[in-house]
């Protein structure tokens, strides 16, 4: 080894390692949608990265072979180059650029060069694939239903909107409204334009949105193998906002009037045709109006009809999923215990095998197209995503390495995980993260990160949102819960948190932090909690029922149950989570509502809500500040007017995790004070 690489790796050890922050948080890499080539030697893949100073993302298009080797950036105009497709003969890849001042279809060599413009319409486009026989390039566009395909209707009705002094709208139906935008005009379609370019055709004609708004997996829709039909995912109940019930068509690449597939009453998506054309593959539910049923994979024998369900043995959820070259066998991604690893069942049936597992979360899985490599993405508590390749009966090895440097300079603590008992002798699991430098003998802050959804879970996988590791780089033992309600312990876990939403999820948490009290490394008189979400209706629950925390955060939390169901747009989720509205079921509502304790509030609360929050509606929040304020309680207001129920925006970030550590900081250390006393309201 030269001198200076030994003196230098010597040295390493040395540097001392920083705890983890937001400016780090907001520096790394996002790696992610690995696409192999045909030809069995690349992958493509998009690195998104933040300019936190022009508070902005951009994505850009990286190769690097299979066999491994430096990544090149293969991009170098726009801000958004994403999702890369290959020409069946690998020679060329089709994308979304918005180079041209709007996303459009391009196509560019597979090195990057002679990039070409292939749509150019005025409502945009994304979603580009290529069709099998490289033909044709099937992608989406918002567009006026009365318009379709013809751009110059859509332009003149782009401008004519954009210019009217007039701005009101007007519905007649529900959805009206969904996560952070007014329903337009416009609705999505799938459309078709010939790959050397030319005419564009509008395959899903109509008022309706194809693929549909929600319940969708990555890709709602496919390419047959002969390039002569489409499939896709569209919901044509009367009453979108009511309904789970998404179902499978299959119209002529050609154009033409759709078939239906699929006679689910429930939810199906994410459908994939076997390279020989045989088998058509979709994940399906099977519980009308649930969205958090288990996800089954199902297989269709196109000449015969023959409907198979491949997982009925395995009471876990299947997130993703990808057919093996010859046909025979899919390989799907499974959601247990926290973690997210792959197995293989035969299309024949029988009994599914483990392929890839161990303290990770695996997604966006693709198979080389000889069959003995499967490329993914994976992630942990600790590392973000980057891309692996697993040879069959071959060490796995990573092929990106986009964030190691940065990560090195910082201490990032691996996670653990305990389960403690319910009191209903349930066996409830949490992760556990420790500060960087952990010290036996020292008792440090808690704080209880509770997840969303509520049918989400904590798990080992990286987030850009509630990063534990910054919480532990500031100091705290982060402490993550997954109660009753929380996925991958069981569908009958899942199903426990139904019209019981501060019942045994609460009990839940509370045994969690009764066993985290009595460690050693723990001080009780130092715990908080924060959630977002399903999260933030708990910490207003939590607000009205105990005062073991010193501080809590509630972000996009539900305060009154019955007011948000007014408000909110995915109508199905409280019709199945309280059995029905609030005028059929008031008793439900009332019981668990946060509104109903406002009385017993005494923590400090930071509350927190996006204005364009259409989901948990930003009044929510509104209606919780007032009551902790009017009673006197300790509390801050932090409203973000251009986000939704996420906070999206770097610099908005950046403020978030800011003032959410400065909240926590501050009152954990502080002694508890007496109980405030409200000032009665005045009389007439």
């Amino acid at each position: 080894m030269p001198l200076i690489f030994l003196l230098l790796a010597l040295a390493a050890p040395l540097c001392a390692q920083k705890p983890f922050d937001v400016d780090a948080l907001l520096k790394l890499a996002r790696v992610s949608d690995p696409q192999v080539s045909p030809d069995g030697r690349t992958v493509a893949f998009t690195v998104q990265t933040v300019d936190v100073d022009a508070n902005k993302r951009s994505s850009n298009i990286y190769v690097v072979p299979v066999s491994g080797g430096a990544p090149v950036r293969i991009t170098h105009s726009g801000d958004r180059n994403e999702r890369p497709r290959w020409s069946p003969d690998s020679r060329r890849i089709a994308f979304i650029s918005d180079r041209s001042g709007t996303p459009q279809v391009w196509i560019m060599d597979a090195d990057g060069s002679n990039p070409r413009q292939v749509t150019y319409l005025a409502t945009g486009a994304g979603g580009v694939l290529y069709s099998p026989d490289g033909a044709n390039l099937l992608f989406t566009s918002e567009v006026y239903p009365e318009c379709g395909a013809d751009n110059a209707c859509n332009a003149k009705r782009l401008e004519e909107e954009k210019n009217s002094k007039v701005k009101a709208r007007i519905y007649t139906t529900l959805l009206y409204r969904h996560w952070s935008e007014w329903q337009g005009a416009r609705r999505r379609h799938l459309l078709v334009v010939p790959a050397a370019g030319g005419e564009v055709k509008d395959l899903t004609p109509g008022d309706r949105d194809v693929p549909p708004f929600s319940l969708g997996g990555p890709d709602d829709y496919a390419i047959s193998p002969d390039g002569a039909e489409v499939a896709y995912v569209a919901i044509f109940d009367e009453v979108p906002a009511v309904s789970t019930n998404s179902d499978i068509y299959v119209v002529p690449i050609t154009g033409g009037e759709p078939t239906k597939i699929t006679q689910n009453p429930a939810a199906d998506n994410s459908p994939a045709y076997s390279p020989d054309g045989k088998y058509l593959a979709w994940r399906a539910q099977y519980r009308p109006g649930y969205e958090s049923d288990r996800w089954r994979l199902v297989v269709l024998e196109r000449a015969t009809g023959n409907l198979t369900s491949l997982t009925e043995s395995t009471d876990r959820w299947v997130t993703s999923f990808t057919w093996s070259p010859d046909s025979t066998r899919i390989f799907f991604t499974l959601e247990d215990r926290g973690r997210q690893g792959v197995q293989m069942v035969p299309v024949s049936g029988g009994g599914a095998l483990t392929i890839v597992s161990g303290s990770r979360t695996i997604d966006d899985i693709r198979l080389t197209p000889d069959g003995k490599t499967l490329v993914y993405t994976q992630q942990t508590g600790s590392r973000p995503s980057e891309i692996f390749a697993a040879p069959s009966g071959g060490a796995e090895r990573q092929l990106t390495h986009f964030n190691d440097v940065l990560l090195s300079e910082y201490d990032l603590p691996r996670f653990e995980e305990f389960t403690v008992e319910a009191p209903d002798q349930a066996r409830v699991s949490s992760f556990l993260l420790k500060p960087p430098g952990f010290q036996a003998g020292r008792r440090y802050p808690v704080l209880f990160l509770i997840h969303g959804g509520p049918q989400g879970a904590w798990g080992e996988s990286w987030s850009y949102r509630w990063n534990a590791q910054v919480f532990a780089g500031a100091g705290f033992v982060v402490v993550m819960p997954n109660p009753r309600g929380s996925t991958g312990y069981g569908q009958k876990f899942i199903d426990e948190i139904n019209s019981d939403w501060g019942g045994k999820p609460f009990d839940d948490i509370m045994a969690v932090a009764d066993y985290v009290a009595k460690q050693p490394w723990a001080d009780p008189e130092k715990m908080a909690a924060a959630g977002g979400s399903y999260g933030g209706y708990m910490v207003n629950w939590i607000l009205g029922h105990t005062q073991r925390f010193k501080a809590l955060v509630s972000h996009a939390g539900v305060y009154d149950l019955a007011s948000k169901f007014g408000e909110t747009e995915e109508l199905w989720f409280p019709l199945w989570e309280f059995r029905g509205a609030p005028w059929e079921n008031p008793e439900v509502y009332e019981k668990f509502s946060p509104s109903k304790y406002a009385k017993e509030f005494r923590t400090p609360t930071l509350v927190i809500h996006g204005e364009l929050d259409f989901r948990v509606p930003y009044g929510q929040g509104l209606q919780l500040f007032t009551a902790l304020q009017l009673q006197k309680v300790p509390s801050k207001l932090l409203v973000f007017p251009d986000e939704g129920h996420w906070i999206l925006k770097p610099q908005n970030s950046v403020l978030w995790y800011k003032t959410v550590l400065d909240w926590l900081t501050e009152w954990v250390n502080k002694p508890r004070v007496p109980a405030p006393q409200a000032e009665p309201a005045p009389q007439p």
